[in-house]
């Protein structure tokens, strides 16, 4: 018997996630199949890896011993499909992902276009939803992946910074900020304030830039919050407040004059755009070509 990548992944996964159950269930397999793998795995080495009790699966000291090397396996298999994936033009098969409002409504449509053209087997179904919905869907092996607008730590997921992104304040028309072309954060504050619902990625990237600055987020002029992006824009096009929000969402509303953006002089609000996965689950490869898309891409070229 030789040595292969599966068994050490299955091995891997068991002491990741506790128990034969939780490993099978992460993998797609059954429970027996789990055991048979990784009893064959302890055959070729010849010693007990996991010691199984009652409560929970633990690790011997030949599976401490193993586990560094286990897991820098899988690492080397997601490198490789990672550094191969530019190469595959012919993939075929289904991405299923979950997406952030902000990513999914503004970002993605338009690099979904390129991305069909270089790779036109693949096909694509994305849910739109908040953070939480995306993290319970991979946990329950309903997504591929996902891409949100904040970090979220989670000690089953792996996460990964792939787009840069830039927060602007955006103004009516008609408002007395529309008349200068910059102005500072503490003149701006002096204005009432339409906002995305607390807990958005939107707003938490703008409360911590606003308190790294001295400010504090709950003493804002705060008149409306709302949970969707194109209601806030509404919102700012009907004169009820000023807001912060993505450059990539409001380039419409800009280019027709319904709103204008201001530069703030002494604060800018940068953010990055993560993809988390299971870390006991490996990539298909349309999901890692999709990956290395998007972060060979310059978001200012196609937004």
């Amino acid at each position: 018997m030789a040595l292969n990548f599966h068994q050490l992944h299955i091995f891997h996964t068991v002491a990741e996630r506790g128990s034969f159950s939780a490993a099978a269930q992460s993998l797609h397999m059954t429970q027996p199949a789990v055991t048979m793998q990784v009893q064959s795995l302890e055959e070729y080495f010849g010693t007990k890896l996991l010691q199984r009790s009652t409560k929970r699966i633990e690790l011997t000291e030949a599976g401490r011993a193993l586990m560094p090397f286990a897991k820098s396996s899988i690492e080397l298999i997601r490198d490789t499909d990672q550094a191969m994936s530019t190469f595959t033009k012919q993939l075929k098969g289904k991405l299923q992902l979950g997406s952030s409002l902000t990513i999914g409504e503004y970002i993605l449509p338009r690099l979904l276009g390129p991305f069909g053209q270089e790779y036109p087997h693949i096909s694509i179904s994305m849910k739109v939803m908040n953070t939480a919905q995306i993290m319970e869907d991979i946990l329950n092996h309903q997504l591929n992946f996902g891409l949100i607008e904040a970090p979220v730590n989670h000690p089953d997921m792996y996460m990964e910074a792939v787009m840069n992104d830039e927060l602007v304040l955006v103004v009516h028309k008609d408002h007395p900020l529309a008349e200068v072309s910059e102005t500072t954060l503490a003149d701006a504050l002096q204005y009432t304030f339409v906002l995305r619902e607390q807990g958005s990625g939107t707003r938490l990237v703008m409360e911590d830039e606003l308190r790294n600055k001295g400010f504090d987020p709950s003493a804002m002029k705060i008149v409306m919050e709302l949970g969707s992006t194109g209601a806030v824009k509404s919102a700012v096009e009907a004169g009820l407040g000023i807001s912060i929000l993505s450059t990539s969402s409001v380039k419409h509303e800009m280019a027709l004059g319904l709103i204008k953006t201001v530069k703030l002089t002494d604060a800018r609000f940068h953010r990055q755009f993560y993809s988390i996965y299971l870390k006991s689950a490996l990539l298909p490869i349309s999901a890692v070509t999709f990956l290395t898309f998007l972060r060979e891409r310059d978001l200012k070229q196609w937004l």
